[in-house]
């Protein structure tokens, strides 16, 4: 499969707050309540919010392409320390799951962080999203922490990863 990414502009921005909302309800309904879903995306997770992210300052946004299409994408915005740069979000759209494009878009990242001098890439992510852990496992990310997640009006743990560059 061919592949293109490019970092996003602010005329991705409503490309961007769809995908996003879609992804994420892709991903995550089948685990969650109806419930913690839509107040997750109705009040944290809302299309102005996300709008408002493209272009902002300290986010960086990836776009995957294939034929034409968009395949998922990335964000990225400063880690907790002046060395690190974090993942987040990844995602690839639900028909491309399992073609290369989450291995792209974290080999761009990669790449991203290398560019601009970091030392550590990290992450969070669900610590029962076990298709996730097992793909930034195999990357070379490993657990270092944990923090907590609302999702509607559900605490969820998730787990902090990293990866030294």
């Amino acid at each position: 499969m061919n592949l293109t990414i490019r970092h996003a502009t602010t005329a991705d921005a409503a490309l961007i707050a769809d995908l996003s909302r879609q992804t994420f309800y892709e991903t995550f309904a089948a685990q969650n309540t109806a419930a913690d879903m839509e107040k997750f995306l109705a009040v944290q997770f809302t299309r102005d919010a996300l709008l408002a992210e493209v272009g902002a300052a300290g986010k960086t946004f990836l776009l995957a392409y294939t034929a034409g299409e968009v395949a998922g994408y990335a964000c990225l915005r400063a880690g907790t320390t002046a060395d690190a740069l974090e993942i987040a979000r990844l995602y690839a759209t639900t028909a491309m799951i399992g073609k290369g494009v989450g291995k792209a878009l974290m080999q761009a990242c990669i790449d991203l962080a290398k560019q601009h001098g970091k030392k550590i890439l990290c992450l969070g992510v669900w610590e029962k999203n076990a298709r996730a852990i097992a793909f930034y496992t195999a990357w070379g990310f490993e657990k270092v922490g944990e923090h907590d997640f609302v999702l509607g009006n559900d605490v969820q743990r998730d787990w902090i990863m990293q990866k030294i560059l």
